[in-house]
């Protein structure tokens, strides 16, 4: 187990993919973000279900910096209810996990 985690959001375009993506970067709250293009979403949204093109953010960072990237994501955000889960990185590459870890304040 480490302290490096994976945090998932979805946005509804690439601009905002990429703007929410160097601001986690640059604001040293994420090591890297991987922009992942025209995910087809089906979800259940105010009693309807809802389809939805979006692009999808894989978000590596620590731990203790969770709370910061959330309040990061729904300060640019565009949805009413973004998504961001977290999910623990359990292993990796060593030289990997430690650049995470250097890259995040």
């Amino acid at each position: 187990m480490t302290d490096k985690i994976l945090i998932i959001t979805t946005v509804g375009s690439h601009s905002e993919a990429r703007n929410i993506a160097r601001a986690l970067v640059e604001g040293k709250l994420a090591a890297c973000v991987n922009i992942v293009p025209a995910v087809d979403s089906i979800y259940r949204w105010q009693e309807k279900v809802e389809e939805a093109q979006e692009w999808m953010l894989l978000i590596k960072t620590v731990a203790t910096a969770f709370e910061r990237v959330r309040a990061k994501i729904e300060s640019l955000h565009a949805y009413q209810l973004p998504e961001c889960i977290c999910v623990q990185i359990e292993n990796g590459s060593a030289a990997y996990l430690h650049w995470i870890g250097e890259s995040v304040e």
